[in-house]
Parts: C-alpha cells; sequence; structure tokens
C-alpha cells in the first residue's frame, strides 16, 4: 500500500474541518491549467475574471480550485499532483475567513498598533493574521500588507495561535483606496443634489432633528478637515458613527440622505467619487452587520 504523501495527508484533514484546499508546487504557487480549458473554455476562469468553485476534473484556475470533498481530493486526476505538491494552500474565504499577510517587520508593528489583537500564524518574512468573516480580497492595500478572502489563496503555515477575532471594521476599510487629493477646481462630481436630512425621510427614526443634524455636521466637519490625505478613511468612520446611531430605531431613518451629505464631504476635499461612495457604503454596511 502506497504511503499517502504529506501535503494530501494535510489536505485531508483541513478538508475534514471545512476548509478549502488546493495543492502548490514548487515555488508555492498553484498547479497550471488543465488542458481542457488553457484558451479559456472554462469562460475566462484561467485568468480568474469569474467567481464560484472550478468545474475541471485537475485542479486548475488558483483559488477556484479549492475544494472540502474528498473524493476530488483522492481522485486518479489529482494524484498526479499531489505527488508533486510541495506545500497546501486553502481559500480563506471558502471558509469564512479574512487573512491580513503582513509581509515584514514595519507591516507586523503596524497591525499590532491599528488592528485587534487575533490568531496569527507567522510566515517567512512576517505574519498572517486571520479574522472571522470574509470580504473581497486587495493586494498592496498599504505597504508590506494584503487582504486575502475571496477570490484569493493563502499558504497553510499552522494553525497560528491566538484567539480569532471577528472581523473588524479597520480591516474592511483597507479596501478604501484613495488617490492624491486635486487642486482646488479640479473635483468632478456626478452627485444629485438632494434635500437635506429632515423628518419627510427618516418617518422612523427615534432621534430628535437637532440631534441627527448636530453628529451629522461634525462629522462632515472632520472629513473636511481631511486635505491632504485620509478623508476616504474618514467617510467611512463618519458614515459607521452615524449608522450605529440608529440601529435602535424603528426606522426608516433616512440613513441614504446622511451617506450623501458624507460622500459630498468627500468630494469636496478630493476623494474621488467611486471610493468615496464605497467608502460610506462599507461604513454604513458594517455598522450593520455589527449589530446583527
Amino acid at each position: 500500500m502506497s504511503t499517502v504523501p504529506e501535503p494530501l495527508r494535510v489536505a485531508l484533514a483541513l478538508a475534514a474541518a471545512g476548509v478549502p484546499v488546493l495543492p502548490l508546487r514548487a515555488g508555492k504557487v498553484p498547479f497550471g491549467n488543465c488542458r481542457s480549458c488553457k484558451d479559456g473554455a472554462c469562460g475566462g476562469r484561467p485568468n480568474m475574471k469569474a467567481v464560484g468553485p472550478c468545474r475541471c476534473p485537475a485542479p486548475c484556475h488558483a483559488w477556484a480550485a479549492a475544494t472540502t470533498d474528498p473524493h476530488v481530493l483522492i481522485s486518479p486526476v489529482w494524484a498526479p499532483v499531489w505527488r508533486e505538491a510541495v506545500a497546501v494552500a486553502y481559500h480563506p474565504g471558502g471558509a469564512g475567513l479574512t487573512v491580513v499577510d503582513l509581509d515584514n517587520e514595519a507591516a507586523v508593528a503596524w497591525a499590532r498598533e491599528t488592528l485587534p489583537a487575533t490568531r496569527t500564524v507567522l510566515t517567512t518574512r512576517g505574519e498572517h493574521w486571520l479574522y472571522q468573516g470574509a470580504m473581497p480580497s486587495s493586494n498592496a492595500v498599504r505597504p508590506g500588507v494584503d487582504v486575502k478572502s475571496l477570490m484569493q489563496y493563502a499558504r497553510w503555515l499552522g494553525p497560528g495561535t491566538g484567539r480569532m477575532a471577528v472581523l473588524p471594521a479597520a480591516v474592511r476599510a483597507l479596501l478604501v483606496k484613495e488617490e492624491a487629493t486635486p487642486a482646488p477646481g479640479e473635483v468632478a462630481s456626478s452627485l444629485p443634489s438632494r434635500a437635506p436630512w429632515d423628518r419627510s425621510v427618516a418617518t422612523g427614526c427615534r432621534h430628535t432633528e437637532r440631534y441627527v443634524r448636530t453628529g451629522l455636521e461634525r462629522g462632515l466637519a472632520l472629513v473636511r478637515a481631511r486635505t491632504e490625505s485620509g478623508a476616504g478613511s474618514q467617510a467611512f468612520g463618519v458614515a459607521r458613527f452615524l449608522a450605529a446611531q440608529h440601529t435602535g430605531c424603528p426606522g426608516p431613518c433616512g440613513l441614504a440622505v446622511l451617506g450623501d451629505a458624507v460622500v459630498a464631504a468627500a468630494v469636496s476635499v478630493g476623494v474621488p467619487e467611486t471610493y468615496a461612495r464605497r467608502a460610506v457604503a462599507n461604513g454604513l454596511e458594517t455598522a450593520t452587520e455589527r449589530v446583527a
């Protein structure tokens, strides 16, 4: 009876725990696309343009090949791959996780000062910080920091140490990318003119109009003060704070109107409107998720 390759043994154990896995070849990268889909027969999947599990019999398409099915992992078409595999990777998003990949000592130091403590895994050059919750992935969100979750894989380096925390808003905010603040007069916006917040759009709000307006104006002042950089992140924080004030209201509270005001403030100091809207939408959504 032939022995089970070590990478396959690790992969089967992870799969049994509900973690989607895939083999890595020399260089710690996924195996190449299978012959049947190398020319785009999978609808662009070799270029990772579509979401969803790999439908090919052999492992291909990087993270999309990750699976928890032991029958797939030990299938004859995967057997030659496991004999060549040097490591195992997993799909964080498929396991409901997000990995903050800290690639050097400076990035690790930043995380320790900025992010909530969570389970950590040592890597060759830095650390992986694991959080409960999935989100979009993005590389180089700041120097030496990648976010791996949906549509990415991470190398399995062990279970790590420490208690895993829930995915914090600070990590979600890392995907709000900003460009340099343009000179005055160069801001282009398609923001529609909308009436300010009042009771006509907040018939279910339990707060007084003065309370809401005061909180909004203070938040807008914080965003407008970021004339050099950071307005997008500030807009995220203001939107999250404003939404959190209304989680106990029966609703509706007109949060969309409040959000538009925050977007407009961010755009006024040079944040591209697309990024401003994304930041505010993420802030409003994060506040709701925390309550749920």
